[in-house]
Order: C-alpha cells, then sequence, then structure tokens
C-alpha cells in the first residue's frame, strides 16, 4: 500500500481515479483550508476518511501536509496498448493518404534506467504537461511508480499511460517499424536539440543519470541530440534535460 501526504496530489487522485483511495486520514486541529474539498471528495467517491490528532500522521509521515492517504499503487498499462495506439493514428492517415496533424501524431518518451524517483517524478510532470501519449520504461534499473514519484510529478503520473518492457531496445525497434522516429539525448554530440522535425510521430530517448543512453539504445535511435551548454557544469539532471527537450516538441507542434 502506497501513502499520499500532499494536498494537491491526493486531490488529483480524488478527482481522476479514487477508485485507489483505501482510507484518507486527515490532521484534527490546524489543518489546512482544502480539507475541506477533499473530504466532499471523499464523501462522492464512498472513501472513508477520519480526522486524527497531528501526532498520528507524524507516525505516518515525516512530512505531511495535515493529510495522509492510502492508495494502492498505479497499475502500468501493457506496452500492446502504446502500440496499438500508435498504429491506429498512422494507419488512418496513411489510408486517408495525407500527412498527419502535428498535434495529433504520436508522441513518446522512453526513459533507458532511471532510477532516481526524484528525477522519475519530475520527467513524469513535464511529460504531462507536454501531452505526451506514452511513457515506456525498462522493467529492470528503472524507479517504479511509487510514493515519492507520484508526489514528484503532483499528480501527473494520474493522467499518463505508462508502460513497462522486459527489453527498452525490442520495444525500440516495434515503434520504429510503425513509422515512430527515435530521438536520443545525450551530452556532447553534435547537433543541437532543435534540429529534427518533431512534427513527425516521435519519441524521445533519456538515459540513466550518470551513464546516459546504454550503447545499443544510442545505436537503435535515428537521432542523437544534445543541449548546447555555456557554464562551468557541463551537463544538465536528466529532468532538466527532458523539460528542454519536451518543450521543443511543442514548439515546433504548435508553430512557435
Amino acid at each position: 500500500m502506497d501513502k499520499i501526504n500532499r494536498i494537491n496530489p491526493l486531490l488529483e487522485i480524488l478527482r481522476t481515479s479514487p477508485g485507489r483511495v483505501n482510507k484518507i486520514l486527515l490532521q484534527k486541529e490546524g489543518g489546512r483550508r482544502p480539507a475541506g474539498e477533499i473530504v466532499a471528495l471523499a464523501k462522492a467517491g464512498h472513501i472513508p476518511y477520519l480526522f486524527v490528532p497531528k501526532q498520528a500522521l507524524d507516525k505516518l509521515s515525516a512530512y505531511h501536509q495535515g493529510v495522509v492517504a492510502l492508495i494502492a499503487p498505479k497499475e502500468f498499462i501493457p506496452f500492446e496498448d502504446i502500440l496499438s495506439r500508435v498504429e491506429t493514428v498512422l494507419a488512418r492517415d496513411a489510408a486517408l493518404d495525407k500527412a498527419s496533424d502535428p498535434l495529433a501524431n504520436p508522441f513518446l518518451v522512453l526513459l533507458d534506467e532511471i532510477e532516481d524517483p526524484q528525477n522519475l517524478g519530475a520527467i513524469l510532470r513535464s511529460a504531462e504537461v507536454a501531452g505526451v501519449d506514452g511513457v515506456i520504461l525498462p522493467e529492470r534499473r528503472s524507479a517504479g511508480l511509487s510514493e515519492a514519484v507520484y508526489e514528484v510529478s503532483a499528480g501527473a503520473l494520474e493522467h499518463l499511460r505508462v508502460a513497462r518492457v522486459p527489453n527498452l531496445v525490442q520495444a525500440m525497434e516495434r515503434l520504429k517499424y510503425l513509422g515512430v522516429w527515435l530521438v536520443g539525448a545525450e551530452g556532447g554530440v553534435e547537433g543541437g536539440y532543435w534540429e529534427f522535425d518533431y512534427a513527425l510521430p516521435v519519441g524521445l530517448v533519456l538515459g540513466s543519470e550518470g551513464r546516459g543512453l546504454r550503447p545499443l539504445v544510442r545505436k537503435t535511435c535515428d537521432k542523437v541530440l544534445s543541449i548546447p551548454v555555456r557554464g562551468k557544469v557541463n551537463s544538465l539532471n536528466v529532468a532538466s534535460a527532458a523539460s528542454v527537450f519536451l518543450f521543443e516538441v511543442v514548439r515546433q507542434r504548435v508553430g512557435g
């Protein structure tokens, strides 16, 4: 059982997936103002809630915001569901014999061994804001969809389709076969992150915090691009780099 100890992520899950919430504990004295909204949503979803002393919440979570909710973990979706959505969009455009609307084209994120929950949560938040259709993680050496990831994502995880695959390279090959272009992010390579036509069906591939893209993952990408740096630190945190790439896709697709 996972816990949520922050108000905004809890409100998000109560609005979108109330069936995952098992019980809510609220601070009895000096609670925060949104407690009324939490209670209203809990009543609407027939979710048990209880007002308890602050000390009881402190025992469950050291950094709560006057609330602790017990929730069932978010489930991964099958990778086949993402493939099916991609295939449907591209087959429809082929049948109509016309170019896809860039805003409707598949937009995916593939994460190669992102093990830090803080980074994964931050990437998922940016991905949801950017309108990503699906996120793909490897089964091994990847952070799970934990309480920490959920909280850092500020509830964005509720709106994302996240699949887990046993072999990331094989998943990449299947996406390429359908017509998705794969763009890897890696520091120090020639070519800036903007030097690609992101109006195409695209999957952004981001590597781990320390090692970057694994060699075979890098080789499977259609293009590998970087973010120029001017300061004394020679690279960005992977979550920051993800945001730069994600919103270049958005900029190009909306005609910015």
